[in-house]
């Protein structure tokens, strides 16, 4: 089994325009990125999929290996569908470019979930990590998402679910981190997916396969790290990565 991964890289995020290319100790933030989802080892080959030229040229002048898209996408996941058309591989992990904290531990459990799946039952699977602060429980960017007992994906919001209608009954919270394991022939059938009033209302894209009818396997991390959607986050970030 191949498996590749694929960091979308775009430049004018809405909450944080540049954020990639932040200071982050020493380093872009896109170039953290890379490097630790490099260190896995995890990986056949690791690209950042970007249509920005200061992007493409922080990666390439570093080493790296990206791919210019040549078509403007609704999310990250249509970006990396046209860069994989063409390469070779069975499994595409795609690792947001705001995840400096990727590690390896995280990755590896998504790519066991088809090493498992004999029989291709599986087309996608996601994390989640377990959080109780109330602050990132009521955050509409910090996205929730709530599972059926075999922990597959019910529904995600940036609102805060479940709702806690008792306070004697406490539930459990989880945060989606934006990392997706594709067959790739998920990936691909991905992009002839409508985007339709769910995914539209949210800006969540993985809602795009729970209205298709998709089935979505999350598992469990206990890494939260920082994702970078604000300048606070990169303070944050910054603070741990000196720790």
């Amino acid at each position: 089994m191949k498996v590749i991964a694929m960091i979308p890289a775009r430049y004018d995020a809405s909450r944080f325009p540049g954020k990639l290319m932040q200071d982050l100790a020493g380093k872009s933030v896109i170039m953290r990125t890379y490097q630790a989802t490099l260190d896995t080892s995890l990986f056949s080959k690791v690209y950042v999929v970007t249509d920005n030229d200061i992007i493409f040229n922080e990666i390439k002048n570093n080493g790296g290996d990206v791919i210019m898209s040549k078509n403007s996408h609704e999310s990250g996941s249509d970006r990396i569908a046209e860069a994989a058309l063409s390469i070779d591989c069975d499994i595409i992990v795609n690792v947001q470019g705001d995840e400096p904290f990727t590690e390896k531990e995280s990755l590896k459990s998504l790519i066991n979930i088809f090493n498992c799946d004999s029989d291709n039952n599986i087309d996608l699977a996601s994390l989640m990590v377990k959080i109780d602060n109330e602050d990132d429980i009521n955050n509409p960017n910090c996205v929730k998402v709530i599972t059926d007992i075999n922990n597959f994906a019910l529904y995600f919001s940036r609102s805060r679910i479940p709702y806690q209608r008792s306070i004697t009954d406490q539930p459990n919270y989880y945060k989606h981190k934006g990392i997706y394991a594709f067959r790739k022939s998920t990936l691909l059938e991905f992009t002839n997916l409508l985007m339709l009033d769910l995914e539209k209302s949210e800006k969540i894209e993985c809602l795009r396969f729970l209205e298709h009818g998709k089935k979505i396997k999350m598992v469990e991390s206990n890494v939260e790290g920082v994702e970078i959607d604000t300048p606070n986050d990169l303070v944050k970030a910054n603070k741990l990565w000196n720790q």
